[in-house]
């Protein structure tokens, strides 16, 4: 570790901000690799529509290596408890070897979780009270879990029933415990840098790249997905382009509606993940924001103050 003791560096910002480039880059340059904050990326056949890019890992001619990316099948519940573990044996394995890992992405609970070192538990699955809740509505299972934890209930898609239970089977769980967490994991000092943009830019680059990706084949990623498998309800969950092409291929909107519909979701997103940052900062998250994909500002800043 050099200057401030910084064994992480962290890259961050909404969609479509260029970061995964930046971080390749810079992981390059380090001699490091990256590991990826995406709670999506880490599906395999979920490429276009994740923002999957495998060319950004090619620098100079130079594969990096990437990490957290494509270790699940799209049927799996990969959840924030098994990230963190994953996150933290990848960490401990490059920092054994001498390397400064670099975190890149824009899921703000996964990055949120290893940065402020939640403390989690692994959940079992609870029958008894699987079986109570089965004759309750959603209604009721929003309420039940809204009482258990507040913040829980403001992160959890309340839409799918599945995913209820199992936010209020971890939330009864954790509460239950007198002690709990995780004590025995890597300590981390991370140096955390924030890629913004000016709105009407970041809108311009989001509409865009999604006009790329639909032309690229987006469509016809979620058909195959859905031919080899995965059912509408699970694609839906998935959210923003896989629920709005799942929606379009059922016949439920045009290609234009779909665009549409989506575009606008996705700008909405990138706004709820500004206000995830920012409420990291709150917390006590220092982030050090750069404005556009500027490298050279980039590595600037982590020369002065990683080493």
């Amino acid at each position: 570790m050099k200057n401030g003791g910084y064994n992480l560096i962290v890259i961050l910002g909404p969609t479509a901000t260029g970061k995964t480039r930046l971080a390749a880059r810079l992981a390059k340059e380090r001699g490091s690799e990256v590991i990826s904050a995406d709670s999506r990326q880490v599906y395999r056949g979920m490429d276009l529509g994740t923002g999957k890019d495998r060319s950004e890992f090619l620098v100079d001619g130079v594969s990096v290596p990437c990490h957290l990316i494509d270790i699940v099948d799209p049927g799996y519940e990969f959840s924030l408890f098994e990230y963190q573990q994953r996150f933290y044996r990848c960490f401990s394995d490059l920092s054994a070897r001498g390397i400064i890992p670099v975190m890149a992405g824009g899921t703000g609970l996964y990055i949120e979780a290893v940065v402020r070192e939640y403390a989690m538990v692994a959940v079992p699955e609870d029958q008894s009270l699987r079986e109570e809740l089965r004759t309750m509505d959603l209604d009721a299972l929003r309420v039940r879990l809204q009482k258990c934890n507040p913040a829980l209930h403001n992160t959890t898609d309340t839409e799918d029933r599945e995913r209820l239970v199992r936010a209020i089977e971890i939330a009864e769980y954790t509460k239950a415990l007198e002690t709990g967490g995780i004590s025995d994991h890597p300590a981390l000092c991370p140096f955390v840098v924030g890629i913004r943009w000016d709105r009407s830019l970041l809108r311009e680059r989001i509409t865009r790249r999604l006009r790329e990706r639909v032309d690229a084949g987006m469509i016809e990623e979620v058909r195959a997905l859905h031919d080899r498998g995965v059912s509408w309800e699970r694609l839906d969950s998935f959210g923003l382009e896989y629920r709005y092409a799942s929606r379009h291929l059922q016949g439920l909107m045009d290609r234009r509606e779909m665009f549409e519909q989506l575009n606008t979701r996705i700008h909405q997103f990138a706004k709820r993940q500004m206000t995830w940052f920012r409420r990291m900062e709150r917390r006590g998250v220092r982030i050090n924001w750069i404005d556009g994909a500027d490298y050279d500002a980039l590595k600037a800043l982590v020369e002065e103050q990683v080493g």
